[in-house]
């Protein structure tokens, strides 16, 4: 089975991005699953996926995205309620959307800084066709809802993976859909380079990661 062990952001300003990691997630850049990569790639509008913060409560959410927005960060959609629990978005200064989400409505205790998973979930053009791809690579579907989503076993590494129709991933993040250039993301696993149908890059992980941060 493939197994995600790092995401690899590329921001301008990597000083910056390590302190608005460390204060706004409590992420050591260093040493966890989101690693950092100066870059200067051309690239506008939305990038196409988000990185997502599963927690155990609605006020974990709230300490996490009050965090965040003192950090630099800019709010794209307040954390709310919403069928599926309670969540919110930010666009941090690097230009990541992250989404802070738990499945619980109410809260059974005080806020946490724990973080239960990480979700990285791509936007692609055919839900179909990349959940193909991905099967041919040794990803295992674990979720889908026909051409709309699909979500993939996620073994023992401590990032899951999951895709969603890139217009509907922009709605729901509250982003126009459209833009152009690089992703500035690189996900590290334990198989060899490849880019998918949809232009992600993957590359060999360097340092396998097996803790969750905040855990």
């Amino acid at each position: 089975m493939t197994v995600i062990d790092t995401v690899t952001l590329g921001v301008a300003d990597l000083a910056a991005a390590h302190r608005f990691h460390a204060a706004a997630f409590g992420l050591d850049t260093l040493d966890t699953q989101i690693r950092l990569r100066a870059s200067q790639s051309p690239t506008t509008g939305f990038r196409g996926f988000t990185l997502g913060l599963t927690v155990p409560g609605p006020a974990t959410v709230d300490s996490f995205i009050g965090t965040a927005l003192d950090a630099g960060a800019t709010s794209l959609k307040p954390a709310t309620k919403s069928l599926w629990g309670y969540s919110g978005v930010v666009r941090a200064p690097d230009g990541t959307i992250w989404k802070v989400a738990t499945s619980a409505k109410k809260d059974t205790g005080p806020a946490t800084r724990r973080i239960d998973a990480i979700v990285l979930l791509l936007g692609v053009a055919d839900v179909g066709a990349s959940k193909r791809f991905y099967v041919g690579r040794g990803l295992t579907v674990a979720k889908s809802a026909g051409r709309v989503y699909a979500e993939f076993e996620p073994g023992p590494g401590p990032v899951r993976l999951a895709l969603y129709r890139r217009r509907a991933l922009a709605k729901d993040l509250g982003v126009p859909p459209d833009g152009s250039g690089s992703h500035r993301l690189a996900i590290g696993a334990d198989t060899g380079p490849f880019t998918d149908p949809d232009g992600f890059s993957w590359e060999t992980a360097l340092t396998t990661v097996v803790h969750h941060p905040g855990a």
